[in-house]
C-alpha cells in the first residue's frame, strides 16, 4: 500500500479545519479529474488539492497509508504523480507536497468535494 508522511503542522492544521475525520482525497489538479479546481497540460503532476468528502469516493479507491491515521485516498491515475518518499507539510501559510527528487507542488489548496460538485453544476467554480 503506498505510504505517504503528513507533517506535526499539517496535520495540526487539519485537526484545525475539523477534517481528521473526512475522508480526504489527494488529487493531481490537472483538470482532468472530478474534482478538479484547476488544469490543463501545463500543470499536469504539479499541482495537487486535498478534496474533503463525508463518505469515500469509489474513483478514489487507493487507500494512502500514513502514521496519523488520516483517512487519505487518491486514485491509480493520480498515483502516477507520486514517486516513493512523498511528504506533505504545512508551513508559512502553504501546505506543500514533495517526493525524494522533487517539490511538485508549494500550495497546495484544500477544498470541500460538495461545494466543488455543486460549482461545477451551476456552471462556475470555486
Amino acid at each position: 500500500m503506498p505510504t505517504i508522511k503528513i507533517s506535526a503542522a499539517l496535520t495540526t492544521l487539519i485537526q484545525a479545519k475539523h477534517l481528521a475525520d473526512k475522508q480526504l482525497i489527494l488529487i493531481t489538479d490537472d483538470g482532468g479529474g472530478k474534482y478538479s479546481l484547476h488544469g490543463g497540460a501545463c500543470t499536469i503532476g504539479t499541482k495537487f488539492t486535498l478534496i474533503s468528502l463525508d463518505h469515500p469516493d469509489p474513483a478514489y479507491p487507493v487507500k494512502l497509508e500514513n502514521e496519523q491515521q488520516l483517512h487519505l485516498w487518491t486514485s491509480t491515475y493520480d498515483l502516477l504523480f507520486l514517486n516513493p518518499g512523498v511528504a506533505m507539510d504545512y508551513r508559512d501559510g502553504r501546505i506543500s507536497i514533495k517526493d525524494n527528487a522533487h517539490l511538485l507542488d508549494s500550495a497546495v489548496q484544500i477544498a470541500d468535494g460538495a461545494a466543488v460538485l455543486a460549482a461545477f453544476e451551476n456552471g462556475t467554480t470555486l
